[in-house]
């Protein structure tokens, strides 16, 4: 028997590792000399963390325990270890079963299934087949048609066609050539490509793999942000457990292919992401995109061919060699094909990591398998693309997750981030917040990106505040055109979009704000004030609660909220049972 517990960031962050640990003193306790304790990454259902998997001696999974804290370990040990019976109140319930269910998983396919920290598993699994197949057998030019019939374009943002990126840096000469990753993942609620390096790094390390081989290159690098300590960890063990099998370093799979890795960790900075930045990190100078052209393909790394794709780019590419391009082009449409991981976090309530075949709609993401809005509030709007991209609202949530289809309104696929917001989000309020994000993130290269976007937040924070001006709404238009006309890099030339789809689909928001002084959503602080109905019972819940004594009144009687005492924290709103607080 094995016992498998989810440790990636998610899980640790939730007390796997205290269940992890309780688990083993139990079961040398018992001396249970029949089960094994182990760890995998991320199984995907974040919000079910710590999971705990129990599997039988013939590798059948018998139970998925969810929300496993360390006082709950000593009944599974005695119910199901020792007496042989599941406990089923701690099992997955059957509705949060589909969240699984209905995905595709490709990139995801051995997270949640493998220790990433073990070779052996992921070589069960057939890992390094793919990457032995296409250096034994293939020429680079077969490689690289084979990616091109799989239609398999860039999973961090742009959508470019891999085999064309591929095929760039094979035709252009160079002394050395390179392949690099990029796994600087910047955007707000994004965790897809760390939960692959977490999870099953070695998909990675066979992607840059291949794709070193079809390019011509000999040295690969994954500049990976130092906020993943864990993804840094794993990966290192992986390539340490790669260069032992000879699976990296020189005469791969007893050719005359030589191909090694290493890690370049990031300091975290948003525009790294864009790859002339990200490679004038790498040189070790200020990380500030450069002009292009030349393009990385032909002037790239020290000025020699590169290569960037990002961390689910390459995870692709083991699954399409094995698998053949034919049946990664036959999942998703025409033009957006194969799957596409998602990281679907806010106001959600089945928040974690979905993949899925590309032309899905989105309410079938939202609702079929994230299960729809927390509380059941109204979906209002996703942000989709993260900084650089924008908010699509609800009316347009039948749209189909394609690059084409979320490019038309004004939104981006972007990475894969995907932010859920309900009725009570101010669209005004969750604009500013990406444009503070982009203007803090700014590198300062430009003038368009340094002072355009500070001014477009002085106002928005402005209109927040209460304090709009006739004209604010065609003033940010303005300033987001002449941004993204003069911006030099990918971070500026999007960093209006939130506002601009905000302003796009929300447009009476911004007018409430600036004519009526009112929050649409009763959101902004500013704008709002909190009341005390009749409907008071008297019973004190939300005294208690107030962190700054605004609150007085008899047992049993109506309460009264002094107004220029409360702080419009919301406290006694989330803890009246009688519905008797308002925001106003």
């Amino acid at each position: 028997m094995k016992v498998v517990i989810g440790q990636g960031s998610c899980g640790i962050a939730t007390g796997a590792k205290k269940t992890s640990n309780e688990f083993e003193r139990l079961v040398a306790e018992r001396k249970l000399d029949n089960v094994v304790i182990d760890k995998t990454g991320c199984i995907g259902t974040c919000y079910l963390e710590p999971i705990v998997d129990v599997y039988k001696d013939n590798g059948e999974l018998e139970a998925r325990y969810v929300k496993l804290q360390p006082e709950k370990v000593a009944e599974v040990v005695e119910k199901h270890l020792i007496g042989g019976e599941p406990v089923a109140e701690y099992t997955i319930s059957e509705e949060d079963k589909t969240f699984l269910s209905q995905q595709r998983r490709v990139v995801l396919r051995n997270c949640g299934l493998i220790n990433p920290e073990k070779i052996d598993e992921y070589i069960a699994k057939g890992g390094y087949e793919a990457a032995k197949k296409v250096i034994t057998t293939m020429t680079q030019d077969e490689v690289i048609e084979v990616v091109k019939v799989s239609g398999l374009r860039g999973r961090g943002g742009a959508g470019f066609p891999t085999w064309f990126k591929w095929n760039a840096i094979k035709s252009n000469a160079g002394a050395q050539k390179y392949m690099v990753c990029n796994a600087d993942e910047g955007d707000p609620g994004a965790f897809m490509d760390r939960s692959v390096l977490e999870g099953d790094p070695h998909s990675l390390l066979e992607g840059m793999i291949i794709g070193g081989f079809a390019a011509g290159a000999t040295e690969g690098v994954i500049y990976c942000r130092a906020e993943y300590p864990l993804a840094i960890a794993r990966l290192e063990i992986a390539m340490e457990q790669a260069r032992e099998k000879g699976f990296l370093g020189k005469n791969l799979f007893g050719t005359d292919f030589s191909f090694d890795i290493r890690i370049k960790a990031g300091a975290g900075a948003f525009v790294c992401g864009e790859e002339t930045a990200l490679i004038a990190s790498l040189e070790g100078e200020r990380g500030m995109p450069r002009l292009k052209p030349p393009f990385p393909a032909a002037k790239g790394y020290w000025k020699l061919p590169t290569n960037i794709n990002n961390v689910e780019t390459y995870a692709n590419v083991p699954w399409i060699f094995a698998n053949g391009g034919e049946a990664f082009a036959a999942m998703g449409t025409a033009q957006s094909k194969g799957t596409k991981v998602f990281a679907l976090a806010g106001k959600i309530k089945k928040g974690g990591l979905v993949e899925v075949p590309m032309g899905l709609p989105l309410k079938e993401v939202i609702y079929g398998i994230g299960g729809g809005i927390k509380n059941d509030k109204n979906f209002k709007a996703v942000q989709m693309g993260g900084p650089s991209g924008g908010c699509i609202p609800a009316q347009l949530i039948d749209t189909p997750v394609t690059y084409e289809d979320i490019n038309k309104t004004g939104a981006i696929v972007g990475s894969g981030g995907m932010i859920v917001m309900d009725e009570n989000t101010c669209m005004v309020d969750m604009a500013r917040y990406f444009l503070d994000f982009t203007k803090k993130e700014s590198c300062g290269k430009c003038n368009y990106c340094r002072i355009g976007t500070k001014r477009m937040l002085e106002i928005l924070e402005r209109i927040t505040r209460g304090e709009g001006k006739d004209g604010d709404i065609e003033l940010l238009e303005e300033l987001a055109g002449k941004i993204k006309d003069g911006a030099m890099c990918g971070l500026g030339q999007t960093a209006p979009n939130p506002v601009l789809t905000t302003i796009r689909y929300f447009r009476n928001e911004y007018e409430d704000h600036i004519y009526n002084h009112t929050c649409t959503a009763k959101s902004c602080k500013a704008l709002i004030h909190y009341e005390i109905t009749d409907n008071c019972k008297g019973c004190g819940a939300c005294a208690r609660k107030c962190p700054v004594g605004a609150i007085s009144g008899e047992k049993k009687k109506v309460h009264s909220i002094d107004p220029n005492v409360c702080i419009k924290c919301g406290k006694c709103e989330e803890s009246c049972k009688f519905d008797a607080v308002k925001r106003v």
